[in-house]
């Protein structure tokens, strides 16, 4: 019987739209939020439609990783679909802002199968020479989503209702499923060691701790607080490398961390990834708060990012092809670092034409410097290891944003504090004279 054979094109196709279906939940989600929360009265639970959707992702990217490289890219990935799917039409048919947080946990659990096995399938059906040239079509579509989903949220909202911005991913992703299931063909032997339920089991206790943790910042006692959940989350992560050790087949190969490179590649992806959220949130927020603009313009501020980003992406494609990894990121990150001084430098009067042309160069290190290190880390990893690699990469950056959001809102809250005390003091001294 002749062996079927993968259908590289319609699967990348497949790939592309799961690609851009998790990456525009974030952005249409955060702008239907306000009428969500007015509809559920829910205020004081809002930031947790949000959080708790990077914590599951956080949760269930390491493990679906190594279940990927245990049992293959295509089991895990259509299950990822289905639990995703399933998230989406429960979210759509919440009536409280509780039960509406808890179908957010269950679709951030099957979003933490689809990225990561994307870029591993990815790795699989290329070779090295074109790899990074798909990879940075595909990144596309987080730059693409950036765009449309303002205005596809804006829009569903409007004309049809805030359920259906969830309701949307159920036909998306059974398409996905479908295409991927027909078409995507492996000869991948399931692995017969016993899943490390241990390690698994230490693995979430930490992180779930680690993350809690940074979101306890902005309570009341934060530091105290953030004090306390990191070293129990120390002790969990003590706990699992213990457990790495013993285990047959380890979720993660602590052999990982003995390559210097892959080191290195996750810390700069989780960096940069933290000044990504960082600069999405809080750009928007200083057109409207300190030029004085819309809403509307507040989002096209970012627009040049992320059409740049997918500028770069192709570049690093590009690049990969002839020149090592360490130059272009080193080009990209030299970018960057002249786009944050400019962003650390300009005054209040810096006027909106000028924070388009820095959003092009951000959006263009940004792009170049989050493809290279996803094929980085797949580079200097066994075969066998690469889906445990692109998991954990993934993993880096989604920790890098959750826990730099929480900077970043602590770091704004302190600073308006201080020009909130400030401005009394003065209007008292004002009124004694």
């Amino acid at each position: 019987m002749q062996k079927k054979k993968t259908n590289v094109v319609v699967v990348t196709i497949a790939i592309f739209i799961a690609t851009f279906m998790t990456a525009v939940e974030g952005t249409i989600v955060a702008t239907a939020l306000p009428t969500i929360v007015g509809e559920l009265h829910g205020v004081a639970m809002m930031n947790w439609i949000i959080s708790i959707y990077l914590l599951t992702n956080a949760m269930a990217t390491p493990i679906f990783g190594k279940l990927a490289d245990q049992i293959g890219r295509k089991p895990v990935f259509l299950v990822g679909l289905a639990i995703f799917i399933t998230g989406s039409f429960l979210s759509g048919i919440s009536n409280s802002m509780p039960m509406l947080i808890v179908m957010r946990a269950i679709q951030g659990v099957g979003a933490g199968a689809i990225m990561p096995v994307t870029f591993t399938i990815i790795a699989d059906i290329y070779p090295f020479e074109k790899r990074a040239k798909v990879l940075g079509f595909n990144g596309s579509a987080w730059g693409i989503a950036a765009l449309v989903a303002p205005l596809l949220g804006g829009f569903i909202v409007e004309k049809l209702s805030w359920h259906w911005i969830y309701f949307i991913n159920v036909p998306i992703g059974l398409l996905c499923m479908v295409l991927v299931g027909g078409f995507l063909f492996e000869s991948r032997t399931p692995s017969k060691a016993a899943i490390d339920y241990v390690g698994t089991v230490w693995l979430v206790a930490s992180l779930v701790l680690l993350l809690l943790g940074f979101q306890s910042l902005s309570a009341s006692h934060g530091v105290i607080k953030l004090i306390g959940f990191l070293i129990a989350a120390g002790v969990c992560l003590w706990l699992f490398v213990k457990a790495e050790r013993k285990a047959v087949d380890p979720i993660i190969d602590l052999s990982l961390f003995n390559e210097r490179a892959f080191v290195i590649t996750n810390l700069i992806a989780a960096l940069i990834s933290g000044f990504v959220i960082g600069y999405e949130t809080y750009m928007p927020m200083w057109v409207q708060g300190i030029l004085g603009m819309s809403a509307t313009f507040g989002g096209f501020a970012i627009t040049p990012s992320s059409l740049m980003w997918i500028v770069g992406s192709f570049v690093a494609g590009r690049l990969l092809v002839n020149s090592t990894p360490k130059k272009i990121m080193t080009m990209a990150l030299m970018v960057l670092l002249v786009g944050s001084i400019l962003l650390a430098l300009v005054p209040q009067s810096f006027p909106y034409w000028g924070f388009l042309l820095i959003a092009c160069l951000t959006g263009f290190g940004f792009g170049n410097v989050i493809t290279t290190t996803t094929v980085r880390a797949q580079a200097v990893v066994p075969k066998d290891m690469v889906g445990v690699a692109t998991s954990f990469n993934t993993l880096s950056r989604t920790l890098g944003q959750t826990i730099m959001v929480s900077v970043y809102g602590v770091v704004l809250n302190l600073r308006l504090g201080v020009r909130t005390k400030t401005w009394t003091s003065g209007m008292m001294s004002l009124c004694i004279q």
